[in-house]
């Protein structure tokens, strides 16, 4: 991937002094450029779709969002937004679930063209069952007795979100939330999800800041997705995720009981 040949095409006038790696996962593979511009390339399809999104949800979201400088065939440029995760930080800024909460509300009105992706709670539920050898044993009998019970149904609304706000998407910088960014998921979804994932990482407080009518279905997917981190975690040795997995286990296979 040459990053300077594709910049030198899109963006002629920039002068370019470095480029380095600056992550790769399922889906994108991007570069930092002199510490402020972020060069991403998808590796399946284009990336149309997702500058759409970005350009829709930065109109009205009240938290930044990347926009892109230029988006064409499978690459994409943007600003690089200040800041790291949450769990970077000794002691997170005390208004970042209000941030995000009302972040959700925001972009959970919107009306954006993206496909339904509305995960199937049985097939879930399937799933978090085969991680249940990586639960300590103090939790094991929690995690049993969840496993053991019916999924939510599937006969509630949808909406647009995220569809992945953890705490690996989200920025905070002096003293606020300073960006959402990794757009790659967002579709017409369960609106409890996000909310569960909000409830996993920030722990009761975020369940009590989520609508009535979204709360059971968060807690399911705030623990079928804490399983999913803690098996990720422990299979490929990051040690972040198990240990912020862990630390959310007291709360998030509590609350309804």
């Amino acid at each position: 991937m040459d990053v300077r040949a594709v910049l030198a095409a899109n963006l002629p006038d920039l002068a370019v002094t470095s480029v380095v790696p600056l992550g790769e996962g399922l889906d994108n593979v991007a570069f930092e450029v002199d510490g402020s511009l972020v060069v991403r390339f998808r590796k399946d399809g284009d990336v149309a779709a997702e500058a759409a999104v970005l350009r829709a949800v930065a109109a009205v979201s009240p938290v930044a969002v990347p926009v892109p400088v230029f988006a064409s065939g499978d690459r994409m440029a943007y600003r690089k937004l200040p800041g790291v995760p949450p769990a970077e930080v000794d002691v997170p800024p005390p208004g970042v679930l209000d941030t995000l909460i009302g972040f959700l509300r925001v972009i959970q009105a919107l009306e954006v063209d993206v496909p339904v992706d509305v995960d199937d709670p049985a097939e879930l539920l399937a799933e978090a069952a085969g991680r249940l050898g990586y639960v300590p044993a103090a939790y094991r009998a929690d995690v049993t007795a969840f496993l053991a019970a019916p999924p939510p149904g599937r006969d509630h609304p949808v909406a647009f979100s995220h569809n992945d706000i953890g705490h690996e998407h989200v920025l905070v910088a002096d003293g606020a939330v300073s960006g959402v960014i990794d757009w790659t998921d967002a579709a017409v979804v369960d609106p409890a999800y996000d909310h569960g994932l909000l409830f996993r990482d920030l722990g009761p407080a975020a369940l009590a800041a989520t609508p009535a009518d979204l709360r059971e279905r968060a807690v399911f997917h705030a623990r079928c997705a804490l399983l999913e981190d803690l098996a990720y975690g422990t299979e490929h040795g990051i040690d972040l995720y198990v240990r912020k997995s862990l630390a959310s286990l007291r709360w998030v296979f509590s609350p309804l009981r």
